[in-house]
């Protein structure tokens, strides 16, 4: 019985696994916490750049309202004859201040004792949003609040070109009038309804974005969830001009490789079934007409048997020779190798063959240097262009090989005279099995794994091979190898 504690952890990581977030929810979260975060600070940077420009603006707009104190102040020193007239008289240095008419001297209590009045400092005048101070023209205060420091805005008071005194203002450390508490909560109430729409909009707009982004990587995953289900005829759409189209396209390139490949995998089981049955019915057909006294025994039969288990031995050993290539299990011994007299000693035993079908066998061998090859994968290279060019020339006709050097390797050509290959068929040539059964003849043709078994061992030397029409009517194909052991360049 399954303990307890691991039921426990096997629901935990059932409930992880259905409680983990998606792409599209990740970049959702995303966007929206940037969004919160980038509308947050400017909320803040705001209202911060909101109070200080509004208190510069107070702190303006005082300096300018005290214009006129200051020719008042001055015309009162003028009068007279410096500021002796408002020290301990803050009443009267509120109305020159506020632009009153001249308030009567404050009544001075009876003095103590010693004759002295009771000492009392300057009062800063009631409900003032500014502090103002005055000072006389050695910084000595005379009037105002004692509270004003030395970061005070300072304004000079000039009697005949003369400054007799200074004006200081302390700017204002926050909001405190009515009126301006009042216009800076409206302010801070609109920029809150302001940052909540733009959030509703910026999730919006990020659920939005987040959808149409993960699009294609949604149509990516139902398509390898099709892929791999076997499903290869499905593409997604790779319009967009993005890595996301990149990536759709390599899909859709992805998709149709592997459905060519399914196709051909079926073809090769049809053709290889085919080509099996063929030799296999014709052999059983011989047996059972010598069992059943068809056909008496003799030579003519048992040649007869001979050539269809030939053909059948041809057939495999093709097979196992393209089974050793594709998992690059062919041998090859490579060695400095002299291609053009390897040329003429497996071309000069089939010109009897040739002439045999009516066909003619030219060679044009240029001196090459030597090459890095396998001699006997070379030799068998070129008896299977020429067994394949004997086999489909129609007589009398012509067979030509000829060799020249190139820039970096040499090329070796094989070319025939009619009948020719339609152009659509010349890239599928080298496929295995694939005949082209319209224009090239087959009763006497081989199983179509000749050209295959040619490329196989054109690329383990580092070539290519290609096929197109020949000058003579028929088809030229073309092997260049390289000089030096490498890929062809």
């Amino acid at each position: 019985m399954e303990s307890p504690l691991r039921a426990c952890a096997a629901a935990g990581g059932l409930y992880r696994s259905r409680m983990r977030l998606r792409l599209w929810h990740r970049l959702f979260l995303a966007f929206a916490a940037l969004s919160v975060l980038a509308l947050l600070a400017f909320a803040l940077w705001q209202q911060r750049a909101f109070h200080e420009g509004f208190l510069a603006y107070l702190d303006q707009a005082a300096v300018e309202r005290l214009q006129p104190s200051l020719e008042r102040l001055a015309a009162a020193y003028r009068e007279q004859g410096g500021w002796g007239f408002l020290r301990g008289d803050p009443r009267r240095f509120d109305a020159l201040l506020d632009g009153r008419p001249d308030a009567p001297p404050e009544p001075r209590p009876p003095p103590f004792g010693d004759g002295r009045p009771p000492p009392r400092g300057p009062r800063p005048p009631p409900d003032a949003p500014h502090h103002v101070a005055l000072v006389d023209a050695d910084g000595r205060p005379v009037a105002g609040d004692p509270r004003v420091d030395a970061n005070a805005h300072v304004l000079p008071i000039e009697v005949d070109g003369r400054t007799v005194g200074y004006l200081r203002v302390q700017p204002l450390p926050r909001i405190s009038g009515a009126q301006d508490l009042a216009f800076a909560q409206d302010q801070a109430r609109g920029a809150l309804l302001a940052v909540l729409v733009v959030l509703v909009g910026a999730f919006a707009a990020a659920f939005l974005l987040a959808r149409w982004l993960l699009a294609p990587v949604r149509a990516l995953t139902d398509g390898t969830h099709a892929l791999a289900a076997g499903d290869f005829a499905r593409r997604v759409d790779a319009s967009r001009g993005d890595e996301l189209g990149a990536l759709a396209a390599d899909f859709n390139r992805l998709a149709a490789s592997l459905e060519q490949h399914r196709e051909a995998r079926r073809r090769w089981g049809a053709d290889i079934a085919h080509e099996l049955r063929t030799p296999l019915s014709i052999l059983r057909g011989e047996v059972q007409a010598l069992q059943d006294g068809i056909r008496e025994p003799g030579e003519r039969a048992f040649a007869s048997l001979d050539a269809e288990c030939a053909r059948l031995g041809a057939l495999v050993d093709d097979l196992y020779q393209l089974a050793l290539a594709d998992a690059g299990a062919l041998e090859y011994h490579f060695a400095p190798t002299d291609l053009g007299a390897l040329l003429h000693e497996v071309a000069e035993p089939q010109r009897a063959s040739c002439a045999d079908e009516g066909l003619r066998l030219e060679l044009s061998i240029e001196p090459v240097p030597p090459l890095s090859g396998d001699a006997r994968r070379l030799a068998q290279l070129v008896d299977n262009l020429l067994a394949n060019a004997r086999r489909y020339t129609d007589a009398p006709g012509t067979v030509r090989l000829a060799l020249t050097q190139e820039a970096g390797g040499v090329l070796l050509a094989i070319e025939d005279s009619a009948p020719g290959v339609a152009p659509e068929h010349l890239p599928r040539l080298f496929e295995r099995l694939y005949r082209v059964e319209a224009s090239r003849r087959r009763a006497d043709g081989g199983a179509g794994l000749g050209l295959a078994i040619c490329r196989a061992i054109v690329e383990a030397h580092g070539g290519g091979i290609a096929a197109g029409p020949s000058a003579l009517g028929g088809l030229r194909v073309e092997v260049r190898l390289p000089l030096a052991a490498g890929a062809w360049a």
